[in-house]
């Protein structure tokens, strides 16, 4: 028996597919949050570092190896943190099968776009160019 706060004694069935499936989304989405953060903090203590936003001073930042890939993790986890969570709100609030179904596509789509967009960007300024 699994125990649900709110539903009291639940036995097996339907709802432990339903939370293990959420408990992996919930799961991903702390793993993605807390790696944002740590991100986010060495992305505002570097720019913070810079001794101006000029064009040349940053592609300088963005060409060090370390600073392209650690660019690179922030773009991948914040397109994925945002993947998750605009996927729970579509899940939430759109009640029509067909508009819900091509919700979540066009949100997957979008985000994988804006992640290869971003890596494409940072790597052709940056390591390796």
């Amino acid at each position: 028996m699994v125990r649900v706060a709110a539903f009291g004694w639940v036995d097996g069935g339907i709802l432990d597919i339903v939370l293990k499936a959420g408990t992996q989304h919930f799961v991903a989405q702390r793993v993605t949050a807390v790696a944002l953060i740590f991100l986010s903090l060495w992305f505002i203590g570097s720019m913070s570092g810079l001794a101006s936003f000029e064009y040349e001073v940053v592609v300088e930042f963005v060409a060090g190896r370390t600073n392209g890939v650690l660019l690179a993790l922030l773009c991948v986890s914040l397109a994925y943190h945002s993947y998750l969570g605009i996927d729970v709100v579509i899940e939430d609030y759109v009640h029509a099968k067909g508009i819900n179904g091509a919700s979540l596509l066009a949100s997957k789509f979008a985000h994988i776009l804006i992640a290869i967009a971003s890596i494409y960007a940072i790597f052709s300024i940056g390591p390796g160019a």
